[in-house]
């Protein structure tokens, strides 16, 4: 009877071992997979490699969204090889591109095989993208195949959302986004021709003045509570690229006075980011309110003509706090960008705007205003 009762508790002790040792090697394997957010002195270290990020919100004026831009039928390389070229003779040196889950679901492979030859094209024009995972903005219901035409008269008229609002009403497909996630960054996690992931434009945008009756009634809170999965998955591919998701409205002056998505993208980033369309004077008050992170600082978005933000301004103050600037929008194309926002509300049909709010330059490759040309070569010679 001694012998198998101390057989027995041998037996118990040897599987609890066991049991112990796989509970270790289980979250030896999950610390493996987590990277944590990069520290202070990584992201400096990074940033003090790379030229002064300058460039634009990318969309190829052939395409009216993102889905037009990327789909197999309408991925037009030709134009891209020509406004890119625009870009590089204007000094700039990254471009925000934004991509969409639709896109990984229906084919993956392809749309990566098209991601890999939009970063060939990039490289061949000295220009490292940043690409947008996410966006809060506009249509809340994208879909698949051919895009409907512009809206006569009306700014960004069929840029859609990414994920939609079926998506984010159905955590049971929240699963489709985390491998979308892991494909596209895991595939590029390691691709020098990338400058950095932004992972979600704009995540609590409301779209009050324009599809406010399509978004989930909850939105923020759904936001809020996916955004730090978002960062996870991301890093779980451990990309060599550093992760951010820009700052938009609010107070910032200290985190307890953001609101909860913003203190998230702060507190997740590992590069600060940020959108700020007004005078030079709320532009410099904005960076410096974000300066006390000790992290490197890009605006990824910038310049509405129309209500105080030009080049001529904003550059010169990006360029003394080295504060990235991505400006929206490079060729007036079927983005129609150059149109006011206010067009939502009164499109303009029978009169045009009497200043462009975005966009550099006529799909002839002739600029809007040669000044700005000039100021943005003057900018950033010796940047490449």
């Amino acid at each position: 009877m001694t012998d198998r009762l101390l057989s027995r508790q041998l037996v118990v002790r040897t599987n609890a071992y066991r049991l112990l040792v796989l509970m270790l090697m289980l979250i030896a394997c999950a610390a493996m997979q987590a990277q944590d957010r990069w520290t202070e002195a990584q992201a400096n270290d990074w940033y003090a490699k790379q030229p002064w990020p300058v460039g634009a919100d990318f969309l190829p004026s052939t395409a009216i969204n993102e889905l037009e831009m990327w789909q197999a039928d309408t991925f037009d390389e030709p134009t891209i090889d020509r406004e890119l070229g625009w870009a590089e003779a204007a000094g700039m040196n990254t471009m925000r591109v934004f991509l969409h889950n639709l896109l990984w679901q229906q084919d993956p492979r392809g749309f990566q095989q098209r991601i890999d030859r939009f970063l060939s094209i990039s490289a061949r024009h000295h220009i490292k993208p940043m690409f947008v995972l996410f966006d809060s903005c506009w249509d809340p219901s994208p879909k698949l195949g051919p895009q409907h035409p512009p809206i006569p008269g009306v700014h960004n008229s069929g840029w859609v959302q990414a994920p939609g609002a079926a998506i984010l009403n159905d955590p049971a497909q929240f699963p489709k986004l985390e491998r979308y996630v892991e494909g596209v960054v895991g595939a590029f996690a390691k691709d020098d021709r990338i400058l950095a992931w932004d992972l979600w434009n704009e995540p609590d945008n409301g779209n009050d003045s324009s599809y406010l009756k399509g978004e989930p009634k909850n939105k923020n809170e759904i936001i809020a509570g996916l955004l730090p999965q978002v960062f996870a998955w991301a890093r779980s591919a451990h990309p060599a690229q550093p992760l951010t998701s820009g700052v938009w409205h609010g107070d910032w002056t200290s985190e307890a006075t953001m609101t909860p998505v913003g203190r998230i993208q702060v507190e997740q980033s590992d590069v600060i980011s940020f959108h700020n369309y007004g005078w030079p004077e709320e532009f410099e008050a904005h960076v410096k309110m974000l300066l006390p992170y000790h992290r490197p600082v890009i605006c990824t978005e910038y310049m509405a003509r129309n209500i105080g933000s030009t080049f001529d301004t904003i550059l010169p103050i990006a360029k003394k706090y080295r504060v990235g600037a991505i400006n929206w929008g490079l060729v007036a194309g079927k983005s129609q960008t150059w149109i006011p926002w206010d067009s939502w509300q009164r499109p303009y049909v029978s009169d045009q705007p009497a200043i462009w709010q975005h966009d550099v330059f006529r799909v002839d490759g002739t600029p809007y205003r040669t000044r700005e040309i000039q100021v943005l070569q003057d900018m950033t010679k010796g940047n490449l």
